[in-house]
């Protein structure tokens, strides 16, 4: 959705939406993968390589002509590119209308389906994860019958017309990130072009940025422990605000949280001596040692030394995206007893 957000905010008038429609083989990219292609600019990215040449001088083409229509391109990535993973890519080109991504940018909290007609004059309706027409768009009348799961694909209508039936999908993982100094500034910076949403939370205003990516929504309160109760069951959890008495009262509230599956996942910003500072204050205050065991502090992942703002967000964002596959390839367990 990111590259959406960034064609909106652009303001450009002009661009062509490139979908991965179907892949076949290896691929650098798989369906529901989305590019935007102006005349001058370019948002998102469908792997790189002669495939995305290839594909941004197809969308540039279609905006000479004054009525682009939507477009399906089979693409064999060895011997028609060149390119050494040999599989094949589907590509639907369909010119880039404002509306239809400005609505689509909307509904970005939950998974929405396109269906895009392939042939003829663009034509375009969305749906809810459950097939429900949305924004009171119903689908043409010449649609298929959409079947609103698994995932990206070419359906073919009845007339011999053929679909795209595009999943974009809401972000799965949600980060709390409690603190808006250097660190957590430059963390949100990384965070923006990573598949999850934040909520950056602190009391003092000023230091949030004018503009903000559109994954992030920023809190400010002077009772952050009331966002921690708040959050849902798998919350992530980052702490490093300017106090170590507001950090030790977050902690403490997001390890008193009722054990559920998927388990949270706290992260402290410190060194070892914090941790057992921080083990021994919330030991005497009734949290028990399995709780404690899963607080994770220092953050980051193991061998990056260096202490700078960036430094430390490469290396927390590097751990997120690894605890994200491990849940994506395991079975939830929840966190251990109190």
């Amino acid at each position: 959705m990111a590259e959406l957000h960034d064609w909106l905010a652009a303001g450009t008038p002009d661009a062509i939406l490139v979908t991965v429609a179907a892949a076949e083989g290896s691929v650098p990219r798989g369906p529901g993968t989305h590019m935007l292609v102006g005349a001058r600019r370019q948002w998102g990215t469908i792997g790189g390589g002669h495939l995305e040449l290839h594909a941004a001088a197809l969308a540039r083409a279609m905006l000479e002509d004054d009525r682009p229509a939507c477009r399906l391109e089979r693409c064999p990535l060895g011997p028609g590119l060149g390119q050494c993973c040999g599989g094949v890519v589907h590509l639907a080109f369909e010119p880039a209308d404002r509306d239809h991504v400005a609505r689509l940018a909307a509904h970005g909290r939950a998974d929405v389906w396109r269906a895009v007609a392939l042939d003829g004059p663009p034509r375009r309706a969305l749906f809810d994860a459950q097939g429900r027409p949305l924004d009171d768009v119903s689908p043409p009348s010449d649609a298929p019958l959409f079947a609103f799961d698994g995932g990206t694909r070419v359906l073919r209508a009845p007339d011999g017309g053929r679909w795209l039936l595009d999943l974009v999908p809401a972000p799965r993982e949600h980060v709390w990130l409690f603190g808006a100094g250097h660190v957590g500034a430059a963390l949100v910076r990384v965070l923006a072009d990573l598949p999850c949403r934040v909520c950056w939370v602190d009391e003092r205003a000023d230091l949030f940025p004018e503009h903000v990516p559109a994954s992030v929504a920023v809190e400010v309160t002077d009772t952050p422990e009331a966002l921690v109760d708040a959050a849902p069951p798998g919350a992530v959890f980052l702490v490093m605000t300017h106090s170590h008495a507001l950090d030790q009262r977050l902690v403490e509230a997001m390890l008193r949280r009722p054990v559920r599956a998927p388990a949270d996942w706290v992260g402290l910003i410190g060194s070892h001596t914090k941790r057992k500072q921080f083990e021994h204050r919330l030991r005497e205050r009734g949290i028990a040692d399995a709780r404690l065991a899963e607080l994770v502090c220092p953050i980051g992942i193991a061998g990056i030394a260096g202490k700078e703002p960036a430094v430390i967000a490469v290396a927390v964002a590097a751990q997120l995206l690894a605890l994200w596959e491990r849940r994506r390839t395991q079975p939830p367990t929840p966190s251990g007893t109190t």
